[in-house]
């Protein structure tokens, strides 16, 4: 892939309070590993920032991108889904719940290509209109999503056949990944797919076949370079065709 046609990939990141040297300041970062993965597959990794945003600054953010990955991070509002939060779930990070779901609503307005990432699997949820299980140990009765203390739990996954997810992982109908997380999809949104589950029934994967690429996983596939770069190399090939694609229309319009 030529670096013209290397696609511009926007990754969503934190706003944390972080130390620096001598600063200790509310910052917006993104773990390297992230990144990492996006250049290893091809594409040119470009952070985005939470940050006010309306309908109109969303579309031209995302019209300036190829692909779109919303990462990890704290839990979405319960309140964005009608519930009050239990005493487990995060304070809620509104300025980036907003934020991402705006992205959300104009990468698939204008096709864009994306993947959710662990929190970006539940936002696209209750961005279309979903719920979340708020502590799955209070329904599976076990932690085995989520350890704490930054320690990453493998467990298996069972892959939908004929899925978008499927057909990245080259037909496997099951994957062991690296999880992180106390919360997971319950109600399903009008227009998402389950593509991947868990042994116990937790939905693991999802993805929205009214656009060309839209992926969400509830793992983390940066964590394992090699098992899941293939999910980092679909959306970024995925957004290289959407660049082409747009590329090419903007030629013939031009050309009248």
């Amino acid at each position: 892939m030529g670096t013209r046609s290397r696609p511009i990939i926007g990754l969503t990141s934190y706003l944390e309070q972080a130390q620096t040297g001598v600063w200790d300041l509310p910052a917006s970062f993104l773990p390297k590993i992230y990144f990492e993965a996006v250049t290893d597959a091809g594409g040119i990794a470009v952070l985005l920032p939470p940050q006010p945003v309306d309908s109109e600054i969303a579309a031209s953010i995302i019209h300036g991108l190829d692909g779109l990955i919303l990462t990890g991070g704290k839990d979405v509002d319960p309140a964005r889904y009608g519930q009050e939060p239990h005493p487990t779930t995060d304070v809620p990070r509104k300025d980036r719940d907003a934020f991402e779901d705006a992205l959300l609503r104009a990468a698939i307005e204008q096709n864009v290509p994306f993947l959710g990432i662990c929190r970006g699997a539940q936002m696209l949820n209750v961005a279309l209109g979903g719920t979340i299980i708020q502590h799955l140990p209070d329904v599976i009765g076990t932690t085995r999503y989520s350890a704490g203390g930054g320690k990453f739990l493998v467990n298996d996954v069972a892959v939908e056949a004929e899925t978008t997810l499927a057909a990245l992982l080259g037909g496997d109908d099951s994957v062991a990944v690296k999880s992180y997380h106390h919360q997971a999809i319950d109600e399903l949104a009008e227009g998402l797919v389950v593509s991947a589950r868990g042994d116990d029934g937790i939905i693991q994967a999802v993805e929205l076949p009214s656009v060309d690429f839209g992926v969400a996983v509830q793992w983390h596939p940066e964590e394992d370079a090699k098992q899941d770069a293939r999910l980092f190399r679909g959306v970024v090939e995925a957004a290289a065709r959407y660049r082409e694609n747009r590329a090419s229309v903007e030629s013939a319009s031009a050309a009248r």
